[in-house]
Parts: structure tokens; sequence; C-alpha cells
């Protein structure tokens, strides 16, 4: 397992070398956020709590076009400068390798989110309301941090805006007051979180909550939805039974589904959340994968992270295996039959990316989700039952929490559970670009 955390591992991913600093480890993020969404005006404070790994003279924050007023280190007004998506800070005094220290940024701005090779990511308006989809670089839309996915933290957020809207965050509602025509909104999340995974959500939404077996759930969503909504995520409490009995125990304090009220490309995870636009709810269960899908994030992608993003398939690779997973599960298209499905779709496309390393343009292709759930698949097939679920539970339930991984931990993670060596397997499906022939075919599943 590759324990990762460290600012001097985290900084520089290849690919996003612009993202991540070195020199520290964040342990908290607390963030204070004064916020007009008439206007999209933003006032914040960020205390943020650290550990440096080398002495620091100086040090570096993400953070864009949001314009910072003041910095203190430990209490100690610091000298700052912003250039290029980096906030710069210089302590008064040097940070001695090993020290906790605090920075206390104060700021202000009208958040937009950041272009990127993936499109618009971070901190972005809805029609009435805002989104905040940070994957995988748009953390500094909203917030200082050293936004790099494996450098993971606590956080507590703090949001007031106008009183006729709901804020969503990540973690548990601790409190909500209202004075003055604004509302309060205060939450915690105890649990480890990457920069990316940290959201905001704000609409006039009703917010239902619901009983996931013995996790505690909610829904939010606009009530014009509600009919949809209620009809589409009905097997919401079904679907978490399932994906603890495979995955183990769900990995966090609540789980929080969020419905827009505008119309979205595709739905994203966060922490202990998930978000969907309005064209995900169609009142027939139509989009039923997707809501598997960003569920199964909560383990894979959430819970398991990532020392880098080119071991993406690790997330996305294992959330579409759990849709198949679901699916035969719910008594409808078997995982044997939607892999030889998806494999022959996939011989039918290019043939030029490396599951295990497809390049920052590729890291969000489908055919990364589709080969990863195939690579799964193919192990699956070639472990058996038994000894496939046993390590697939186990390695989301090892390496939660605080662990960021990568594809050689996982191979030698599969390799317990083998007699026989699995590197042709892993070879051929990660690192090789022509598609491999899926193992024989598992007894009783067959494809009709």
């Amino acid at each position: 397992m590759t324990v990762v955390g460290i600012g001097a591992r985290t900084a520089r991913d290849p690919y996003v070398p612009a993202s991540g600093n070195r020199g520290y480890q964040v342990e908290h993020y607390g963030l204070d956020l004064q916020y007009k969404t008439a206007t999209n005006r933003l006032e914040a404070v960020a205390t943020i709590s650290a550990v440096s790994d080398q002495e620091l003279r100086r040090f570096t924050l993400d953070l864009s076009r949001l314009q910072v007023s003041r910095v203190s280190v430990d209490g100690q007004r610091a000298v700052r400068a912003q250039s290029n998506g980096k906030l710069t800070v210089v302590p008064l005094l040097p940070i001695p390798a090993g020290a906790a220290f605090t920075v206390v940024v104060e700021y202000s701005g009208s958040p937009a989110p950041r272009r990127s090779k993936w499109g618009l990511v971070g901190w972005e308006e809805l029609t009435d309301g805002v989104i905040v989809a940070s994957q995988p670089t748009g953390s500094p839309s909203w917030f200082p941090c050293n936004d790099h996915p494996a450098d993971r933290a606590r956080y507590s957020i703090r949001v007031t805006t106008e009183q006729a809207y709901t804020v969503i965050c990540n973690g548990v509602l601790t409190a909500h007051t209202v004075a003055s025509g604004r509302g309060t909104w205060r939450y915690e999340q105890i649990e480890p979180t990457s920069t990316y995974l940290a959201t905001v959500q704000i609409g006039r939404y009703t917010v239902e909550e619901v009983q996931l077996g013995a996790v505690p759930g909610r829904l939010a969503y606009p009530k014009q939805l509600q009919a949809r909504v209620r009809t589409d995520f009905a097997l919401l409490p079904a679907m978490m039974g399932y994906f603890e009995s495979v995955f183990g125990a769900y990995p966090f304090g609540t789980y929080t589904a969020v419905v827009t009220s505008d119309d979205l490309e595709i739905p994203l995870e966060a922490q202990s959340m998930a978000i969907f636009g309005a064209n995900h709810v169609d009142g027939f269960g139509g989009e039923e994968r997707l809501i598997a899908h960003e569920l199964a994030h909560q383990w894979f992608g959430n819970s398991v992270g990532l020392a880098g993003w080119q071991h993406i398939w690790l997330n996305e690779g294992f959330a579409c295996y759990a849709e198949w997973l679901w699916s035969e599960h719910a008594g409808k298209e078997t995982a044997e039959v939607l892999a030889w499905g998806f494999h022959a779709q996939l011989l039918t496309m290019p043939q030029d990316i490396l599951l295990g390393d497809p390049g920052p343009v590729d890291m969000f292709d489908d055919r990364v989700y589709k080969r990863g759930a195939l690579t799964l698949h193919a192990l699956r097939t070639v472990l058996g039952e038994q000894p496939f679920f046993t390590m697939l539970r186990d390695w989301a339930t090892t390496n939660g929490s605080a662990a960021s991984v990568n594809s050689d931990d996982f191979r030698a993670h599969a390799g317990r559970y083998s007699d026989r060596p699995l590197d042709g397997l892993f070879d051929a499906w990660l690192f090789s670009q022509a598609l491999p022939p899926l193992p024989d075919r598992m007894p009783g599943r067959r494809p009709s």
C-alpha cells in the first residue's frame, strides 16, 4: 500500500504539473464562506492546519483568480504574492521540518470555474444557485489548498448566504441558523478528503431524509422534481445494502444525493455525496446505472484514494464494474453479458491508450472506464467467485480512509488471492494498447 500525503511526494503530478505544492501536508481546512448568490460575490477566510516535511522559508498554495487581502502564519502576518494560480507565502520565521503550523488566508472575489483540458472545473453558477465540480483541478477556484489527490485532509465548512437557499456540503450538517435574512450552514467532514472531492452546492432545494440501512441519507432536489426523484432513488437503500455486502461497510457518516434544477453533462461524485442534473432523473429509473456508479465511488475513489491521476482506472473502472454488479444483483443483465458486450464495442474503437497510464487528455475517456471494468471482470474469471469478492472487499476495507494507492498496489493485493501469477493478466490489460481477449466465460454466465 502506498501511504502518500507528505507534500514532497504529492507535488507535481505529471498529469497536472501546475497543481500541488511541496513541503507540507494539510491536516485540516476550516472554510468560512460569506456568499451572495444574487451577485456571485464571495468573502472568505480559510484556516489551514498543516505539518511541514522540510524546513519552509516559503511555501505555496493553489488559488485561482480570487484576491488575497491578508495572510498570517501561526498568528503572525506573512508576506504574500499571487501569480499564475499560486499564492506564495513567506512566514516571518522559517517553519522547522516536522512542525505543525496554521495558515489563515483572507480572500474575496467572484468565483468562476477554471479552464482545463477537461472543460470548466470548480465553482460554477447555475441558473439559480451554485455547483462545485472540481475534478481534477477545480478546487483553487474557491479556496486556497494543496490541490493534489493524495493530500487528504479533514474539513469544517461554514457557508452563509441568502435565507431562501439551501447549502449542501461534505459530511454531517452540525448547525443551521437564520439571522437578518441570511442562513448559515455548518458541516463537518471528519474523514480525510482529497481537495477535488470537497464541495459546496447551493440551490432552492427540498431536503428529504432517507434511511439507507444503518446509513443516514438525504435527497436534495427542486420541489418540482420531487416525484421523479422519489421514484428514481427508491432503489438507493437496496443498492447501499448490496454494496455494503460486497465492498464492506459504507465508509462515511452520511450519504447525500443532490439533484440540480439545471441539466448537467454528467453526474459527479464528492466525498459522502453525489450530484445529478435534472436530466438524470426521468421518473422511470432510466439512469439507474449512474446512481450505482456514483454511490460506488464512495468506496473506490473517495475512501480508497489515488496516489496520482495516472491511476484513474482504480476509480472509474471499479465504479463502472459496480454498475455491472448491481445489474446482475438486481436480476437484469449479468456482469458476464455486459462484459462481453462492452468488449465487442471496444474492439471497434481506437486502441491507442494504456489503461495504466492513459495520459492527461484521455484519463476521463470512456474507454478507461469500460476497459477498467473489463480488467476486473477478467480478474474475477481467473480468480473465481469467492476469492474475487473477498479480494474486492479486502481492497476497500484495508485501504480506506487515509491511504492513497496506485496500480502496483492493486496488482500486489490481487496476487495474494491467486494460486498462480497474475503478471501476464495485468500487463496485458494495463500496459498493452491492444485489447486482450476476455478469459473463458464463467460457468453459468454465458450471454444469451
